[in-house]
């Protein structure tokens, strides 16, 4: 393994589950692959801007001039695509908000995804042009989501599964720190997440 990108979302530093859990990833990571070089993408400290006009217009246009005319607006959408694209395993790190994920983490994805370069059309379907690497989900959450009444509340890992398939990252692995907001789970939450980090298979 040459290349690990470790995506990061949540602002809160070292009081993060989903931080705390990637940290013990990266060690378990370090440990298994001395000589890969570890990419971090910490989207808390250094936001991503979202899609306005002109970016929606470059991505999307098919008219050589035009594309060469806004081929400066694509720079950091190129740069954050091979990033990707050069990366034998992705780590995307993620709290749970409001039964979804942080704005800046789509913003991310909104920059990745692009036709030509992470998928293209084929006949009447579509071909993910990522294929051969490997994704780790690092995911937090206040509530239960995996099992019981609140999980079809659950738009973080299906989406996130979803969308790496589209551009084929189809082997994924999910760990979690789940019901942080119930006080009878809460102490273990972590620990169960730490745990599954070991049961990794790598």
């Amino acid at each position: 393994m040459k290349q690990i990108l470790v995506v990061e979302s949540s602002p809160r530093g070292s009081e993060s589950a989903s931080r705390q859990l990637t940290a013990n990833l990266r060690d378990r990571l370090q440990a298994k692959f001395p000589d890969a070089k570890f990419v971090e993408r910490d989207l808390a400290a250094a936001a991503l801007p979202h899609l306005d006009a002109r970016m929606v217009k470059a991505i999307s246009t098919k008219d050589p001039g035009e594309a060469a005319s806004l081929k400066e607006v694509l720079s950091l959408s190129d740069h954050l695509t091979d990033e990707l694209l050069a990366s034998d395993l992705l780590v995307i790190a993620s709290p749970m908000w409001n039964f979804g994920m942080p704005s800046s983490l789509k913003a991310w994805i909104d920059h990745v995804v692009r036709a030509g370069r992470t998928f293209q059309y084929a006949g009447a379907g579509v071909e993910g042009l990522a294929r051969g690497k490997k994704a780790i989900l690092v995911l937090s959450s206040g509530g239960i989501f995996t099992e019981g009444p609140w999980k079809q509340w659950d738009s973080v890992e299906p989406y996130l599964r979803q969308i790496l398939g589209f551009i084929g990252i189809t082997d994924v692995q999910t760990v979690r720190a789940q019901g942080m907001n119930i006080p009878a789970l809460a102490p273990q939450a972590i620990p169960s997440g730490q745990a599954a980090i070991e049961a990794l298979v790598l």
